[in-house]
C-alpha cells in the first residue's frame, strides 16, 4: 500500500488516439502551474499504429510519453489485464501524487484499478458521460472508473445527475468544461486544408468542386462495422449520400479490415467517396471544419462538430454526449438510408441544424483543472500530514 506525503509526480495515462487530445492541453497547463508536481506521461500502447501516433503526438504537441507499456491490441480482457500488469511497477516506482486518467478506453479503467488498489489517488476527465447502453465496452469502463475514481472532473452537467444516480458524491464531481474543445480551438490556427490532405492521398481536387460542398464520415463502432449484414448495410447508405454530395472517408484500420474480409470493398467502386488512410489531427480538423456534414458513430467528433457549428448525423441509437444533441449540431440517426438522406437533404438546401456552444466549451477547461486539482492535492497532503503527526 502507498500512502505517501510528498509530492510525487502526476501519472497521466493516454492510451488511445481520443485520450491525446485531451491531455495535450492538460499537461501544458500542468506545466504552466509552478504548484503543481511534475508530469509523468505514460503510454499504454493500446492504440499501436505508432506511424500514426508520432504524426498525433506532432499534430497536437505532446511530449514524448515518459513511459511506454506497449500493451497492443487484443481481447477486452487480455488488454485490460496486460494494461493493469505493466502498469503497477510504474506506480511503485514513482510513488505519485496521484493518477489522472481520461475518457473511457480499456487503459483508463485498467490504470484505474490498479491505482485504486494500491490507494493512490484517481482523477478522471471527462466523467459522468452515460450512454446507458451496457452493450458498449466504453460505457462498462465509464461506470466502474466514476464509481473508483477520487475526484471526477466532468464536461457538462448533465454528468453530475448521472454520477448522483450511482450515488457517488456531489462532492467528488467539479465541471470544468471539455479538453477537446482545448484541443480543437489550438489546431484551428494550424489545420492543413482538405485540398493539400486529399492531393498528399493522390486525390483529385475535383471532388471538393461540388456546389453541395462535402461530407466527412468517421464510422468505427462494432455494432456498424463488425457485422456483415450492419456493415454492407452502412456501405449501401454511404453509396447514396454521395450522389447527394462527395464524401471524405478516412477509414479506421478495423473497419477496412473488415471491408476487405468481408468482400465488401467492391461497394465503393465508382462513387464519390474519398477512401483515404487514418489522418492526423490537424488533417481531420481541416475536414471537419470545412464540411457541409459529418456522418459519424464517434464520441469525440459529436463534440467536435458542435463546437465547429456542423450538422453532424450520429449512426448509433444512443449517446453518451446528450448535450451534442440538446444544444449542439448533432441527430441521432438508425441505419436507415431513407431516414439518412431525408437528413441530407435537408442540410444541402437549408443548412441542417444550427445548434449552440455548451456552457464552459471556450478553450479554457485545462487551465480551470490544473488550478482545481493545485488546491485538491494541497488539501490531501495536509490532511495525510496530520493523520501521520
Amino acid at each position: 500500500m502507498i500512502v505517501e506525503t510528498r509530492a510525487g509526480p502526476l501519472i497521466c495515462v493516454v492510451g488511445a488516439r481520443p485520450n491525446y487530445m485531451k491531455m495535450a492541453p492538460l499537461l501544458r497547463a500542468f506545466r504552466a502551474n509552478p504548484t503543481l508536481p511534475k508530469a509523468l506521461l505514460v503510454h499504454t500502447g493500446q492504440h499501436y499504429d505508432f506511424a500514426l501516433n508520432d504524426r498525433l503526438f506532432a499534430d497536437l504537441e505532446l511530449p514524448a510519453p515518459d513511459v511506454n507499456l506497449g500493451v497492443g491490441s487484443s481481447s477486452h480482457a487480455v488488454q485490460t489485464a496486460e494494461v493493469m500488469k505493466r502498469f503497477e511497477p510504474v506506480i511503485l516506482d514513482s510513488k505519485p501524487s496521484c493518477v489522472i486518467v481520461v475518457g473511457d478506453v480499456n487503459s483508463t479503467m485498467a490504470c484505474t484499478l490498479v491505482a485504486a488498489k494500491l490507494h493512490v489517488p484517481v482523477v478522471h476527465v471527462e466523467a459522468g458521460l452515460r450512454s446507458f447502453d451496457r452493450a458498449m465496452p466504453e460505457e462498462i469502463n465509464r461506470v466502474v472508473t466514476d464509481q473508483i475514481a477520487d475526484l471526477l472532473y466532468t464536461t457538462e452537467r448533465s454528468a453530475h445527475d448521472n454520477l448522483a444516480r450511482e450515488g457517488i458524491d456531489p462532492a467528488r464531481a467539479q465541471f470544468v468544461g471539455n479538453l477537446m474543445i482545448d484541443s480543437l480551438q489550438a489546431a484551428l490556427k494550424k489545420a492543413i486544408t482538405p485540398h493539400v490532405t486529399l492531393a498528399k492521398e493522390g486525390v483529385a481536387a475535383a471532388l471538393l468542386s461540388d456546389p453541395a460542398g462535402f461530407g466527412v464520415v468517421t464510422m468505427h463502432r462494432p455494432s456498424n462495422v463488425d457485422d456483415p449484414v450492419n456493415l454492407a448495410q452502412l456501405l449501401d447508405i454511404l453509396n447514396d449520400v454521395s450522389r447527394r454530395l462527395p464524401l471524405v472517408w478516412p477509414i479506421h484500420p478495423r473497419t477496412r479490415a473488415n471491408i476487405d474480409r468481408l468482400g465488401l470493398a467492391e461497394r465503393l467502386a465508382g462513387i464519390r467517396m474519398a477512401c483515404l488512410p487514418p489522418q492526423g489531427y490537424l488533417e481531420m480538423v481541416g475536414l471537419l471544419s470545412h464540411a457541409r456534414l459529418v456522418l459519424t458513430d464517434s464520441g469525440g467528433v459529436q463534440e467536435e462538430t458542435t463546437a465547429l457549428g456542423v450538422p453532424c448525423l450520429t449512426m448509433r441509437p444512443n449517446t453518451e454526449r446528450p448535450i451534442t444533441v440538446e444544444h449542439g449540431t448533432n441527430t441521432l440517426v438508425p441505419r436507415d438510408g431513407r431516414v439518412v438522406l431525408r437528413l441530407v437533404d435537408e442540410i444541402i438546401a437549408n443548412g441542417g441544424k444550427r445548434g449552440r456552444t455548451p456552457e464552459l466549451w471556450d478553450g479554457h477547461a485545462a487551465g480551470r483543472i490544473a488550478t482545481h486539482l493545485s488546491v485538491w492535492l494541497a488539501q490531501r497532503t495536509s490532511a495525510l500530514a496530520e493523520v501521520a503527526v
